[in-house]
């Protein structure tokens, strides 16, 4: 009994440790991204940028950017189509290597978004402060510097704990940071040829990168609770907003995905771009993805506001 109790207390121990070095490296990955950010816009001005850097920057931008909307979002979250195991792992390894914090930490505070959307208890809501501004500055960023990783993960994301790979995929998120960071490194000096191919790789392609989709992402859940428009009867203040769609990969049909969180399809309407439901789109189309859950129009108009 005394020998299984000190181990329970060795295990806990060690997986506190472990939560508090992935809150660390993750709020070093938020400012570093942000300084290197600063630092680029006169190297731009200066053109310390070539083609190489900019192929770099959106290539990743764009697989990063899927590994959280299709892979995090629409896939570990709300199980909004099937796919292969080895899909599965893809997507989980590039959203970690957006840096948005690691696959189950991700999972849980989406999912206690959604449970207790812009009420006591979400994560980042806008709504539930006393400043317009500084509720705006919250749920954009401001909770990660707390709330974020904090969601109980039995509760919210139980099936994902008892899943060994996945398990394994998010402990190795220190390792996703290296990699991230080491990709385009070695991508620029293949390209250019030269070390400093890849170290301005590693900045346009890497930090600024990061840094783009980071705050890309995080406006869905600022601007996407505060300002835009809304169709759907929901008990939430969500948004859709139609200037952040291409930069958010579809995720700023905010509003129609409050309205319908299982499905994979964002943007409802024919001129609703939605590029990471196309890709679902596509993946179905050639065998890699099954029970694709679409929202039939007579349900969307069954949900319409008067």
């Amino acid at each position: 009994m005394e020998v299984h109790a000190a181990s329970a207390r060795r295990e806990g121990i060690s997986r506190a440790i472990g939560e508090r070095r992935k809150r660390a490296a993750h709020l070093v990955n938020l400012i570093l991204p942000l300084v290197a950010f600063l630092a680029a816009i006169p190297l731009l001005w200066n053109r310390v940028v070539g083609w190489s850097d900019l192929l770099l920057l959106v290539v990743l931008y764009t697989a990063t950017g899927f590994g959280i909307t299709v892979g995090f979002h629409r896939l570990f979250t709300h199980r909004s189509f099937a796919t292969h195991r080895p899909v599965e792992c893809l997507f989980a390894g590039l959203g970690s290597m957006a840096l948005e914090g690691s696959v189950i930490d991700w999972v849980a505070d989406h999912r206690k978004h959604h449970a207790h959307t812009d009420r006591e208890g979400d994560p980042h809501s806008p709504h539930l402060g006393h400043s317009a501004i500084g509720n705006l500055w919250y749920a954009h960023i401001g909770w990660v510097f707390g709330a974020q990783g904090r969601a109980e993960k039995r509760r919210y994301a139980p099936e994902l704990l008892e899943d060994r790979t996945i398990c394994l995929i998010d402990r190795a998120f220190p390792a996703f940071i290296a990699l991230t960071l080491i990709v385009p490194f070695v991508g620029g000096w293949a390209l250019a040829g030269s070390l400093s191919g890849g170290l301005t790789g590693l900045l346009w392609g890497g930090l600024v990168r990061i840094f783009l989709v980071h705050h890309s992402m995080f406006a869905v859940n600022s601007i996407g609770h505060y300002f835009g428009r809304r169709r759907f009867v929901t008990e939430d203040r969500s948004t859709n907003v139609f200037w952040l769609a291409p930069f958010s990969l579809g995720e700023s049909w905010h509003h129609n995905h409050h309205a319908f969180p299982r499905s994979a399809l964002h943007g409802m309407r024919w001129y609703e771009l939605d590029l990471s439901g196309l890709l679902i789109r596509g993946m179905a189309a050639v065998g890699l993805a099954w029970n694709v859950v679409r929202i039939a129009p007579e349900r969307q108009r069954e949900k319409l506001a008067g």
